[in-house]
């Protein structure tokens, strides 16, 4: 929430534009350019929360909104000192009960009676037809006579809306009555007998080799809620046993966990066995399901037993705390992962947690917080850490809801930071950095474009989990 704070703190320069970053393009990564986008983006929220998020971004450069009957169209006040006077002109559309989109457009006015000069270099498909604007209210003795989008107010509100930090939630979220219970996990035949299925181990993650060691630990970071990074976690896993390498797969889930863990991972695997887990667990069963709870965690333990079964040797321990918050969590965390680690020094270890749990480094907007990551390289110095690539795609995650001041958990859009965005030209697979950044990763694990895991219990959660 503290980096949810921070961000919206920093918004500012609403609809700043220079000479070579007009107010129609957007920065394209894959060029270095600033372009005209090709194609709408849509947002997986309801459109009542995209506009008021609009009206945010605006009214933070104190501008008023105004807005009309229904709330799928707002204007602005007038931009303070432009001439040619200038104001924003918002429109959402509807697109089903979580899709939205959201235009902002840029107008100019100009006098009556006088003609508005061409504009060179700006494309026409960003130049709406003027009868759009037919309901915007005029100035006396000026007219709409333009408008362009405005790509840098609608990248504040993609930050807004789709990197938001997901939350992590212990504590005070107790267990619910085991309902209907999803086993299968996206791309595994329905009836296959778990106690005969091999694991699905799928190719090998590109150049990470390199990185298995005896005795190593690797944590991988975040986004949770995905069937991605679990894929890559249980490829990396399957090359790693390929090579004769014990494993321990460390997971975000709580300590407490283990034995019922350990009680399945025994077992058949049949359905019997998945009731048993989710019966005597409260994790799986939250009223809040997190991103750690997803169908692909559990897939992924499954895959861990199907290996066991194989005769590989892989080990899964449960590393996170049950109520405790802040440094008191990362001390657990921290400690958790020593002990798995302890007890099976010859094996290489995977941890699976969220990005500030993984830094190596302390965070910037608390100098007294210091994460798992950071506890373990202390003891371990010789632990690495692997951030993830992507593309825009979705993730399940809880994140908290400024406007209704609650968390809400469901299907959201999810879109890298720059430096994290994987290109079309960037292979799957990963990437190992020249020097350690000063988050502590050592390299990126890029997995494409992703897709949202919700969780186990499709029953859990009180908010619709989206289309």
């Amino acid at each position: 929430m503290r980096r949810l704070g921070m961000m919206l703190g920093l918004l500012g320069c609403v609809g700043c534009a220079t000479a070579t970053r007009g107010i129609f393009t957007r920065y394209n990564p894959e060029t270095g350019r600033y372009e005209a986008p090709t194609h709408e983006l849509v947002y997986q929220v309801p459109i009542e929360d995209a506009m008021i998020t609009a009206r945010y971004v605006l009214e933070k450069n104190r501008l008023s909104v105004m807005e009309r009957e229904g709330g799928l169209e707002m204007f602005t006040s007038f931009i303070p000192d432009v001439v040619p006077p200038e104001r924003y002109y918002i429109q959402g559309e509807r697109l089903g009960p979580r899709r939205a989109l959201v235009r902002v457009f840029r107008l100019r006015y100009t006098q009556e009676g006088v003609s508005a000069p061409e504009e060179p270099g700006k494309p026409s498909p960003q130049v709406p037809q003027l009868e759009a604007f037919s309901n915007v209210p005029g100035l006396e003795g000026y007219r709409p006579a333009h408008g362009f989008r405005d790509m840098s107010i609608e990248q504040k509100l993609l930050e807004l809306l789709e990197m938001a930090p997901a939350l992590e939630l212990v504590g005070g979220n107790p267990p619910v009555p085991l309902n209907s219970v999803v086993t299968e996990s996206p791309g595994e035949k329905e009836g296959t007998p778990a106690t005969s299925a091999a694991p699905a181990c799928g190719a090998p993650v590109e150049d990470a080799s390199s990185l298995f060691s005896a005795g190593g630990v690797l944590l991988l970071a975040d986004p949770l809620g995905t069937q991605e990074v679990p894929s890559a976690a249980l490829r990396m896993v399957c090359e790693a046993t390929a090579r004769e390498l014990p494993v321990t797969l460390a997971l975000s889930i709580p300590a407490s966990e283990q034995p019922f863990l350990e009680r399945y991972l025994s077992s058949d695997g049949d359905s019997a066995a998945v009731q048993q887990l989710l019966s005597e667990s409260s994790f799986w069963r939250r009223v809040y399901q997190d991103g750690r709870s997803s169908r692909a965690m559990l897939w992924l333990v499954e895959q861990a037993r199907r290996l066991r079964v194989s005769g590989k040797d892989v080990a899964v321990a449960a590393i996170d705390a049950d109520r405790a918050h802040g440094n008191e969590r990362e001390a657990q965390m921290a400690q958790h992962l020593l002990n798995a680690q302890s007890e099976r020094p010859q094996a290489w270890t995977l941890v699976l947690t969220g990005s500030v749990h993984a830094r190596t480094t302390e965070v910037s907007w608390d100098g007294d917080f210091e994460p798992m990551g950071a506890r373990v390289a202390r003891v371990l110095p010789s632990v690495r850490v692997l951030d993830v690539g992507f593309q825009r795609g979705t993730q399940f995650a809880c994140r908290y809801n400024v406007w209704d001041e609650g968390v809400e958990c469901n299907v959201f859009g999810i879109s890298p930071a720059l430096e994290a965005w994987q290109s079309s030209k960037q292979a799957e697979g990963l990437k190992l950095f020249t020097s350690r950044q000063t988050d502590g990763f050592h390299g990126r694990l890029y997995v494409g474009s992703l897709t949202a895991s919700p969780p186990v219990l499709t029953t859990v959660n009180p908010v619709p989990s989206g289309p």
